[in-house]
């Protein structure tokens, strides 16, 4: 898919960006390195031993895969990687997970979340799990309905991904809306280095919105990352201690960031839909500022009409997906999306920063204020 600014979905391209802003043909760059990953440590965590290199690969921003393009079929190759939250020394940065497990579709980039893998109802999708990592792996489809050998559960299924193999799981896209993938190996400590993404089954004859994305929030205990890259650090599932919070895993500034981050863009008058989605293991009270929204999906289910109503608080528990739709009504400016937990909304003891992003206007882009926050998210255009 053509690449868009913003979250992960349909957001407008570069140019029409760069137009917006009143920079075209200027050239804009990410204003951040890639940081530079440990020595080869060997470290135990979740019960699994390994050797992990020091050459790490950085991560990208999660990709739209759009399966039916593929004819229903996708490779994801588990990889080791490096994780910049926030690279920048704004807002308490920067914020990094030295060491993430990520999802890789085919030959696409490696990211955190994994790629949105979008299908259409009825088909049915081939996910070939190949693994390149020195720990066992699986992925379970959370939502969608399977046949037992498909599930992705090593202790009920018998079927474990050992490191240099590969397996195919068929999934069946038989329950339209929102759902979420992850390995199902050691779960937590699995799940807590990176390994999870979104599904999206669109029913037969879905009608996009003017403007469409996806969020994935979560928070994270660095200890785990900080372990297995080798660090001083020590991880306790008994005592997990979040310190990192991440919409599509990034920290606000880094959030706000037009190409590494997730800024909702769009225009006056459009009619938005967002797909939220916790993957993290406490719940996340998300509220929008200055708009109020309607659910009108959960977990693949669509609410009927007579239930409907307009909030702007959504309290989204783990593993819960909701499906939100609202008017761009408001006087044309920025305006927040964040967890209303505000301790989640920081870097460190820094506020603001963490599970923060924007709703951003088209209109309000050729500002002074859009500039400053761009400066601030590490961006240069």
């Amino acid at each position: 898919m053509t690449p868009t600014i913003g979250a992960p979905g349909d957001g407008i391209g570069r140019r029409e960006f760069l137009a917006a802003t009143g920079t075209v043909g200027a050239t804009a760059a990410a204003g951040c390195t890639a940081m530079s990953s440990p020595d080869v440590q060997e470290v135990d965590a979740g019960g699994t031993r390994q050797q992990l290199g020091s050459d790490l690969p950085a991560t990208d921003p999660p990709e739209v895969v759009d399966l039916d393009e593929r004819g229903n079929e996708v490779t994801l190759k588990a990889v080791a990687a490096t994780h910049d939250a926030h690279p920048g020394k704004t807002m308490g940065g920067p914020v990094r997970l030295p060491q993430v497990w990520a999802w890789q579709a085919d030959d696409g980039p490696a990211s955190v979340p994994g790629p949105v893998l979008r299908a259409t109802e009825g088909a049915t999708i081939e996910v070939t799990l190949e693994n390149t990592m020195s720990m066992p792996h699986t992925i379970h489809f959370h939502g969608s309905q399977t046949s037992w050998k498909d599930d992705g559960v090593p202790t009920t299924t018998g079927i474990t991904v050992a490191p240099g193999e590969s397996h195919t799981y068929e999934i069946p896209a038989n329950t339209p809306g929102t759902h979420i993938y992850h390995c199902h190996y050691q779960t937590p400590w699995h799940m807590e280095m990176g390994m999870y993404g979104i599904l999206r089954v669109d029913p037969k004859g879905y009608e996009p919105a003017d403007k469409e994305y996806f969020m994935t929030v979560r928070e994270w205990d660095s200890r785990l990352s900080r372990q297995y890259a080798g660090g001083d650090a020590s991880y306790d599932i008994t005592n997990r201690r979040p310190d990192v919070f991440t919409v599509n895993g990034k920290c606000a500034p880094r959030t706000l960031h037009p190409e590494d981050g997730s800024p909702m863009i769009v225009e006056q008058g459009d009619t938005v839909r967002v797909h939220w989605v916790n993957t993290g293991f406490k719940a996340h009270p998300l509220h929008t500022h200055n708009h109020r929204f309607t659910v009108v999906e959960k977990d693949g289910a669509t609410i009927p009409e007579v239930a409907r109503h307009e909030e702007d608080v959504l309290n989204v528990a783990p593993a819960e997906r909701y499906t939100i739709e609202f008017e761009a009504d408001a006087d044309p400016g920025i305006y927040l999306m964040h967890c209303h937990k505000v301790d989640h909304v920081r870097n460190g003891g820094s506020y603001p920063g963490g599970m923060l992003t924007g709703l951003v206007y088209k209109e309000a882009m050729n500002t002074t204020i859009f500039r400053d926050l761009m400066k601030y998210a590490g961006y240069e255009g």
